[in-house]
């Protein structure tokens, strides 16, 4: 088992900036690929970027390339979400989740494959 604690959500500004942390306990981390996933009111959830093992090879879906960042600390068993320039449509709860996988494996994309989520937090973006 996997625990994933959610941190740093709030409400903040278009243009501003808020940065997420994922801490997970219970096995170790870094045999898990870690991604963040986001669900807005009435709509599916959907991936936003995650990280392999090594966090040598990120994916970001394609709204939040140039603006958002996910990193890792090993050392620390946490996974990190830096939002730069957010915008209204960025408004959502957002999820860690994690995957027991290979070292050389892509990141997965879909929310099925993943083992373990957190209880999400909740990011609010204002107009």
């Amino acid at each position: 088992q996997v625990q994933l604690v959610e941190s740093g959500g709030g409400l903040v500004q278009a243009g501003g900036s808020l940065s997420l942390s994922c801490a997970a306990s219970g096995q170790t981390f870094a045999y898990y690929s870690m991604s963040w996933f986001r669900q807005a009111p009435g709509k599916e959830r959907e991936f936003v970027g995650g990280i392999n093992r090594s966090g040598g090879r990120t994916n970001y879906v394609n709204s939040v390339k140039g603006r958002f960042t996910i990193s890792r600390d090993n050392a620390k068993n946490t996974v990190y979400l830096q939002m730069n320039s957010l915008k209204p449509e960025d408004t959502a709860v957002y999820y860690c989740a994690a995957r027991r996988e290979n070292p050389f494996a892509v990141v997965r994309t879909t929310p099925a494959e993943y083992d373990y989520w957190g209880q999400g937090t909740q990011v609010t973006v204002s107009s």
